[in-house]
């Protein structure tokens, strides 16, 4: 840690951080057959939810009755055990680099922590809605769909980062 800068948040290499990423992948593909994807995840907890609250409706329903299995929990998905994971990694490292003191809200000095929390779920439900549109989030559609030469996922790739950088500009004084 630099001493002479300890008020600065200290990241994994940015570089060394997307050739573990890379070898993620790759490991995955090994191991599981395909590869990464937080979208299952969330329509396996979506269902879950429904099958527990409404079993009726959720077998009933041409959307959730096909994702529902006959023999285990849709919780008992490799993906909700991945998410659940990258949510402890983010945590770890946040711990290991000194980040996670105690909960504050990041924004820019033109907004407030609860405008801030309002768009970040919104754009997270957006985001949401966009992955099951899309088949799939940017990890399994993105990132796993061009490491394996998809022109889909190049596609996906181009669409995603190219919209983000169109309407940063409208929603910049939220973090700035």
């Amino acid at each position: 840690m630099n001493k002479n800068n300890n008020k600065r948040p200290h990241y994994l290499n940015p570089y060394f951080g997307g050739v573990l990423l890379g070898l993620l992948v790759i490991a995955t593909f090994y191991i599981t057959g395909r590869g990464l994807g937080a979208s299952g995840a969330v329509k396996s907890t979506v269902v879950e939810t429904v099958e527990t609250l409404a079993p009726q409706h959720a077998e009933s329903s041409p959307y959730y009755s096909k994702y529902i299995p006959k023999d285990t929990s849709p919780m008992n998905n490799w993906l909700v055990f991945e998410s659940f994971g990258v949510l402890l990694g983010g945590l770890l490292s946040g711990v290991i680099y000194g980040r996670v003191k105690k909960f504050r809200v990041e924004h820019g000095a033109h907004t407030t922590s609860a405008k801030r929390l309002v768009f970040a779920v919104l754009g997270g439900v957006l985001f949401g809605f966009g992955s099951q549109f899309g088949r799939g989030c940017t990890s399994g559609a993105a990132l796993v769909g061009s490491a394996s030469f998809s022109f889909g996922g190049v596609i996906v790739l181009i669409s995603i980062f190219g919209t983000g950088y169109a309407v940063a500009y409208f929603f910049r004084k939220l973090w700035i």
